[in-house]
């Protein structure tokens, strides 16, 4: 989940580039990733997806650097040149209204589907679809029995599944604001251990019943803890590493290292259980408290080789959070689209994976130039003079 901002080069900080365009790497391996999904869970094509199996990882490697980022920007500002409100009102007007249009592209991807698409579903009462808009406009999520779950396969934001992870960003927001930025290093740390325990108890004996991590979309069964471990002991960690690690010489082909971390992390594939022990669940946890702080490190040492790098890094890292936001809307169309012409082989599948990538990041694009960043700018002249 890329939702953290571009970090500020005020206060005589340097800007990590590189981190950026890590951050549009990890982006774009989650659509990727989502797309063989889609063939994995709707064609039943176990074969697909294995290359690409841990992309569900990239959600804990965007808490990471959320808290790096965050540590980074405000731990010396919050509560001496800026108030906690003020904070959480910067952290308002950087999500939000991408979650807005965001809610309004599912909502109508949700209607083309039930008026006639290929694979599409039944008819649904149109107040469960205007209750279910109103809530992700509003970042509320379907409880149990809410009545606009309108899927009915239990997402808490059941237009834009991968909403999930940007309401628990909120609420690490509130975290920060509230208690963590206070917290001594000591204790930071003493704390990112204990829920780093947690969740490697949690992930080794398969707590969630899924075979992996891959939880928070939804409040069934042990998905809400699942969600907050996931969300702290990386997000802690971010934290700690924005407070005790400087460079101390500049690496060489950060960026590209780093973007094949990401890629080859994420392609190994799933492990079984072994005597009471879920080998995925010690490699998902291996990947989040070893592999992602290095990943991090060497991307916080490293320095675009060129202008042409700089700028590509830049541009990865404005589309990063818009390309998370509104690519799984086109996602429901595309799974739609297997389960009508029963695809089950990627010779099969490729155009219409290749027009919902394509269409992911053209909309995204769209949505970023004409909506969140003039909206943005304008919000911040207005609220934070």
């Amino acid at each position: 989940m890329p939702t953290s901002p571009p970090l500020p080069p005020t206060d005589s900080k340097p800007h990590y580039e590189l981190l950026d365009g890590l951050r549009g790497v990890a982006a774009l391996l989650v659509v990727i990733y989502h797309v063989f999904e889609g063939l994995f869970l709707v064609a039943n094509n176990g074969a697909v997806i294995s290359w690409l199996n841990h992309g569900y990882l990239a959600v804990d490697f965007f808490f990471m650097l959320s808290g790096f980022v965050m540590g980074y920007a405000y731990d010396d500002r919050l509560g001496r040149s800026m108030s906690g409100g003020s904070f959480l009102l910067r952290r308002l007007i950087r999500l939000h209204p991408m979650m807005l249009i965001a809610s309004l592209i599912g909502v109508l991807s949700f209607c083309v589907q039930n008026a006639g698409w290929p694979g599409g579903g039944g008819a649904v009462a149109a107040s469960a679809v205007a209750m279910a808009f109103l809530c992700s406009c509003l970042f509320i999520p379907a409880w149990p029995g809410a009545g606009f779950d309108v899927r009915g396969n239990g997402e808490i934001f059941p237009l834009n599944g991968p909403a999930w992870s940007l309401f628990f960003e909120y609420v690490a927001s509130l975290a920060y604001a509230l208690l963590l930025h206070r917290l001594p290093t000591r204790l930071l740390l003493v704390l990112t251990l204990a829920v780093g325990a947690g969740l490697c108890a949690y992930a080794v004996t398969d707590a969630s019943g899924y075979g992996m991590i891959s939880v928070g979309w939804t409040f069934a069964g042990t998905n809400v803890p699942g969600a907050l471990l996931r969300l702290f002991f990386p997000y802690c960690v971010g934290l700690l590493l924005a407070r005790g690690y400087r460079p101390r010489r500049r690496v060489r082909g950060a960026f590209e290292a780093g973007s094949l971390a990401l890629l080859l992390l994420f392609c190994v594939p799933s492990l079984p259980a072994c005597g009471g022990v879920l080998l995925n669940g010690v490699y998902e946890f291996a990947c989040i408290a070893l592999a992602f702080p290095l990943v991090l490190m060497m991307g916080a040492s490293g320095q675009p080789s060129g202008a042409m790098m700089g700028a590509l890094c830049r541009g990865l890292g404005r589309l990063s959070y818009p390309l998370y936001a509104v690519h799984y809307p086109l996602m429901y169309l595309f799974y739609d689209w297997l389960l009508a012409k029963r695809v089950t082989t990627w010779g099969e599948a490729w155009p219409g994976a290749l027009l919902a990538v394509a269409g992911s990041l053209l909309l995204a694009l769209l949505c970023s130039r004409l909506w969140d960043e003039p909206v943005r700018a304008r919000l911040r002249r207005l609220l934070l003079r």
